[in-house]
């Protein structure tokens, strides 16, 4: 048998084991990854207490929100699954160069299927508030509008990623599968938001904080400057100040916003320890929730 012809089997094969678990939902597409929950993109859902659903078998159903973790760009809707079902997840994402099959939204009769090939690894993009989401697989399997929150999958029929969004002329990012994505959407299914940590700060680019410094005479400093607080948060109980620049966290150096969201991630819950200057001054402030 030719590869050809082998691939075509598979991709003949998920269409039809995996098809009936395709939905549409919302502005986007999703996933059945249980029982009366569906998974999508966050930035496919308008209005949390009516979702629409469709099945691949064209019945129609108005589902809720179960949970979403908008910076990450997930949400798991309860819906009434009927007789769709489960789909198989893989316990890692596709490597580079791997052939991937991917699903669109069942708009009318049957999901739209197209096969294309992981073109790079390790992406960013932003999420619906601008938080980068990093990790995604970018790949090539045409997608049509309101593809997001559809799965890519292997010639094995399991699913290895989520689509989010098309990036440029024929290129598409997807959040690929694994233990913690799993567990992610098991959380959500059960009604869990993920509580993303914060300081109570608002923050300028590196490149501000520069111009700002020159201004005042200051010597030149990659960092994060704070140019509000909120007073009731947990960086003004630190004692952060308006003006201050943020140049390390936990020993890692801080260049810009994203890498401060970066370090919230990471640290979790447990105590930060930051290297802040105050003019010309360098004084450290430990945050803690």
């Amino acid at each position: 048998m030719s590869a050809l012809t082998e691939l075509q089997s598979a991709v003949a094969d998920a269409a039809t084991s995996l098809g009936p678990s395709v939905v549409a939902v919302g502005r986007g597409a999703g996933i059945v990854v249980g029982p009366d929950r569906v998974l999508t993109n966050a930035h496919n859902l308008t209005d949390p207490e009516v979702v629409p659903v469709r099945f691949a078998d064209g019945r129609r159903a108005d589902g809720t929100l179960a949970a979403a973790d908008v910076d990450g760009d997930l949400a798991v809707v309860t819906v009434t699954t009927g007789g769709a079902p489960v789909a198989p997840f893989a316990d890692e994402g596709p490597q580079l160069g791997q052939a991937v099959i991917a699903f669109g939204a069942p708009r009318s009769g049957s999901s739209r299927v197209t096969v294309g090939f992981v073109s790079a690894v390790e992406r960013s993009f932003r999420g619906p508030r601008d938080r980068r989401i990093h990790g995604a697989v970018e790949h090539t399997a045409p997608l049509g509008r309101g593809s997001s929150g559809g799965p890519i999958v292997d010639v094995q029929g399991r699913v290895v990623g989520i689509d989010t969004h098309r990036r440029g002329d024929g290129f598409y990012l997807a959040l690929p599968s694994s233990p913690v994505l799993a567990a992610r959407i098991d959380a959500l299914g059960r009604g869990e938001a993920p509580v993303r940590r914060r300081l109570g700060v608002a923050v300028a680019t590196s490149e501000v904080a520069l111009r700002l410094r020159a201004a005042v005479g200051l010597p030149p400093r990659d960092g994060v400057l704070i140019r509000d607080i909120d007073e009731d948060g947990p960086g003004a109980a630190a004692g952060l100040r308006v003006g201050d620049l943020l140049v390390a966290g936990d020993g890692q150096d801080l260049d810009g916003p994203e890498a401060l969201l970066r370090l919230l991630d990471e640290a979790g819950h447990g105590a930060i320890v930051l290297t802040v200057l105050r003019g010309a001054d360098e004084v450290t402030i430990t945050v803690t929730d």
